[in-house]
């Protein structure tokens, strides 16, 4: 019998069970595996009978069994899959190179002398058995390698040492806690805020939606609209009166050096007052959020706070479980005579993860993480993070990736520094004071994500793959930088919104004696504070906190308006006119349309008013107008986020050279490029931009102009009586009350000359 053909019928011995044990493990069973170095023949005769060995003689099978320096295919099969899985050069090689492999390890031994004699059709009726080994060894090695590649790295190897279920408290620390636990039961907030045990009627007035509501005032936040569903929880005192939080032990050294963290400059600060007034607002436990995020100033401020209360919330929650699981393992035989048998703890939800962070591109996870690691990291001690080579790899920026050298404003580098890919999700748990990034979803105590990479984990409805019961116990939601999710899809925060805090299909191995009550009876929402933090006013995003959050403590929204608008920075000469349109509601696109249509197009549709630029804050209201203007036959171009590089290429160049009188201009392709469109004459606002500063940038754009008489220059901008914030934002707030109130429809300012509007 030829050696080709005998190890072909190595193949058709492997059951059903040896081909899944292969599948899965990449090995044979060590039930299996051949003890002594010379094999029974009794092996050979136990081989199912096929015609491949009909021309063997036992002589050759004699004689191949006495030369152990020969492998048979099989076992160099096996040793390629070993190879994978210790070489990562070998992950990069393709199925076809696997399948020219394994006819090379079967053929191999032909040049020793012995021909292939099997016959045609011993070789199709094993061909089907042949065929199926192949493809277990297939699917092990290439599988593996779509895992590496497809699927986001997940830490299996570090679950023991970070599972809250197998981790005690140290010596001492359980003692420690328990005497402290009761002293700061009355004045720690995080104790309270979860001991808290709210009654069915809490829980219905708090559904109806009756709010109180107060205003207060704090020197650095400013005007403060504090909404209590509950009288008992009102809103938080003065200043001067609001304590901060209690730090966990880890952090009583190093939160005041909060703003180390985020200095680029590595130059000593003191913690700011403006950060201390937002750690005692997130320690409160309300929901809070705060539209005056400046991506320049604030916001490195702002994301370290965030961070040091996240942090502070884990590491106690954590604690008081390895508190918990050191006090269970003691003998009741240590219990003092006479004292009441105690309940066990219910110190966890009905998962592990309690904090999700939604941030918008890859840069700012990995500043969260570092911000983590160095509120850790105390003077002169390191800490344990594992995986940290690989995170820095794929959140940090390429080296090799040179900035781009068109000038753009500091706002846009502020945003798109660093690694700006917007599909990522990360778990982190952290147990005492080491970090496990990468860990599992159900293993982790953070979830850092963007909106577009949890998306893609929960799915849609009648998705078979698809889960989101790792949300069930969320405790903390961070939305940084909500105004950037506008620009990317909003779709995606809504969809995240609707599947918090639900009731999981699966127990995920909980131990529900020890589950909170409040989140057995699914009152997870009420307990859940949210922290949301943009740069701009936006009913969008305040539509987050009145429809989707009711946590029983309140909320807290800073309504700072502002003195002077945006126009005061267009330094052309430039008439502005202000149209205000009847609407019903904030989301009338109906009636924006209309009043384009009857009241505004008409008036540049004559020749003279050629090179207008009209600007759309919404992609439907710019697809909606692109289609009636193909429908009407107006000459136009139309630039949006969608659009090659060629075609806006195209378009910028008939538009400045007059061979298109329209050029449709949608926001996000503006916040995402910052090109300068030249040859404008004409501007219309069809919406009022979403960032005020936008508008001064565009009108400023008119400048690059050099043909055009600046005389003939115009502005027209639309709004409605639900655009009040957008409107203080670049007219002011004082004149923007004005055009709100007054009987007037048409405003008219003129910038860069003598009268200015500022």
């Amino acid at each position: 019998m030829g050696k080709r053909s005998q190890n072909k019928q190595l193949f058709t011995s492997l059951s059903k069970k040896q081909k899944k044990h292969l599948k899965e493990f990449g090995e044979e069973h060590p039930f299996h595996d051949v003890v002594n170095e010379k094999p029974e023949r009794t092996e050979i005769v136990e081989l199912p009978a096929s015609p491949l060995g009909s021309d063997a003689e036992p002589d050759e099978l004699e004689e191949e069994e006495e030369e152990p320096e020969h492998k048979t295919a099989y076992q160099k099969l096996l040793s390629t899959l070993s190879q994978q899985d210790d070489n990562d050069q070998s992950e990069e090689e393709e199925s076809s190179d696997h399948e020219e492999g394994e006819e090379e390890l079967l053929g191999e031994e032909d040049s020793d002398g012995v021909g292939d004699e099997s016959e045609d059709g011993g070789e199709e009726e094993g061909e089907e058995e042949v065929a199926d080994a192949e493809e277990v060894q297939t699917e092990a090695v290439v599988g593996e390698e779509k895992d590496q590649g497809d699927k986001e790295f997940i830490d299996n190897e570090h679950e023991s040492q970070f599972c809250l279920e197998n981790n005690f408290m140290g010596e001492g620390g359980q003692e420690h806690t328990a005497e402290q636990e009761d002293s700061k039961d009355e004045k720690d907030m995080f104790l309270q805020h979860l001991h808290t045990e709210l009654s069915e009627e809490d829980v219905q007035r708090i559904t109806s939606g009756s709010k109180t509501k107060t205003q207060i005032t704090w020197p650095k936040l400013g005007s403060l609209l504090c909404t209590s569903p509950l009288e008992k929880f009102g809103p938080p005192g003065p200043q001067k009166v609001t304590n901060l939080p209690d730090f966990h032990k880890l952090l009583e050294s190093s939160w005041k050096d909060l703003n180390q963290t985020s200095n680029s400059k590595n130059v000593a600060e003191e913690i700011s007052p403006f950060q201390l007034e937002l750690l005692a607002l997130m320690g409160s436990y309300k929901d809070l959020y705060y539209p005056e995020t400046c991506h320049l100033n604030k916001h490195p401020q702002v994301r370290s706070a965030y961070c040091l209360h996240v942090l502070n919330h884990v590491l106690k929650a954590n604690s008081q479980v390895l508190a918990n699981n050191a006090q269970l393992r003691e003998p009741k035989t240590k219990a003092k005579p006479g004292a009441e048998p105690q309940d066990e703890p219910r110190d966890q939800g009905l998962t592990r993860p309690k904090v999700l962070i939604l941030v918008p591109f890859r840069s700012g996870a990995l500043q969260v993480v570092q911000t983590f690691i160095s509120l850790l990291e105390t003077k002169g001690k390191k800490i344990v993070v594992s995986n940290k080579k690989r995170f820095k790899e794929e959140f940090g920026e390429d080296a090799d990736e040179e900035p781009p050298k068109m000038q753009r404003p500091d706002d846009y580098r502020a945003i798109f520094s660093g690694n700006v890919d917007d599909h990522f999700r990360i778990g982190v748990s952290i147990v005492r004071s080491s970090v496990r990034l990468y860990a599992p979803f159900y293993s982790s105590d953070i979830i850092i994500t963007s909106p577009l990479g949890l998306r893609t984990v929960l799915g849609a409805e009648g998705e078979s793959q698809r889960d989101f019961d790792f949300l069930s116990s969320i405790e903390l939601l961070v939305m940084d930088q909500a105004d950037v999710f506008l620009m990317q899809n909003w779709e995606h925060i809504l969809h995240v919104m609707k599947h918090m805090n639900l009731q999981p299909l699966d127990s995920h191995g909980v131990d529900f004696s020890r589950v909170r009550m409040w989140s057995l009876n699914n009152w997870s929402k009420h307990y859940r504070q949210t922290l949301v933090f943009s740069s701009i006013h936006e009913p969008q995003i305040n539509n987050i906190l009145t429809k989707h959050c009711a946590n029983y403590r309140g909320q807290i929204v800073t309504k700072n308006m502002p003195k002077t608008g945006s126009i005061c920075q267009v330094m052309v000469q430039l008439p502005h006119v202000f149209q205000m349109f009847p609407s019903d509601s904030f989301m009338d696109h109906d009636a924006r349309f209309q009043f384009f249509l009857d009241k505004v197009l008409p008036q540049y549709r004559d020749s003279v008013m050629s090179h207008t630029l009209i600007y759309i804050p919404s992609y439907f209201d710019y697809v909606r107008l692109r289609n009636y203007m193909k429908k009407e036959e107006i000459n136009f171009a139309s630039i949006c986020e969608y659009t090659t590089k060629s075609e806006m290429s195209r378009a910028r160049h008939f538009f400045q050279n007059g061979e298109r009188q329209f050029v449709l201009f949608t926001e996000r392709f503006h916040f995402y490029k910052r090109y300068t469109i030249k040859g404008i004459r004409n501007l219309i606002f069809y919406g009022l931009p979403s960032f005020p500063h936008f508008y001064s940038e565009v009108c400023n754009m008119l400048a690059s102009d050099v043909q055009g008489e600046a005389s003939s220059w115009t502005c027209t901008a639309l709004y409605s009586r639900y655009d009040a914030h957008k409107l203080a934002a670049i007219s002011g707030a004082q004149r923007a009350g004005q055009m709100l109130h007054s009987n007037k429809t048409v405003h008219l300012f003129v910038t860069g000359g003598e009268d200015k509007a500022c």
